[in-house]
């Protein structure tokens, strides 16, 4: 017997269905490995998770290095900022964000980082 998945939002109830259904090997079979289908579930998981995602509190430490980058206007993360911001996202949201040169995931997760700052 297989073991089950632990289904977190959208995107892992969506690959669950596309499985079953044989939609998936279909699309693999077409797309190849690399259609997309597991950045596309990794968004679809951080949108529309299916348990509330826990903010714990900022250190002063975290809040002083996210004012700074804030207030640097940089639009682009080196490896030490990357390092960083995912220190504190794990700190603050209690997940590990995988290493990625995906442009718009650090986006997102700069811009979550930023809306838990300003609420601190």
């Amino acid at each position: 017997m297989a073991k089950r998945k632990r289904i977190t939002g959208l995107g892992d109830a969506v690959e669950a269905v596309t499985e079953a259904t044989g939609i998936k090997a279909i699309v693999h079979a077409i797309a190849g490995d690399d259609c997309g289908c597991d950045e596309r579930k990794k968004k679809w998981n951080e949108l529309f998770p299916f348990q509330k995602r826990v903010v714990n509190c900022m250190t002063e430490t975290d809040k002083e290095y996210l004012k700074n980058f804030f207030n640097s206007k940089s639009d682009k993360l080196g490896t030490i900022q990357q390092r960083e911001m995912s220190e504190i996202y794990l700190r603050v949201y209690n997940r590990k964000i995988e290493p990625t040169s995906c442009g718009s995931c650090w986006r997102d997760y700069v811009n979550e980082l930023k809306r838990a700052y300003e609420n601190s």
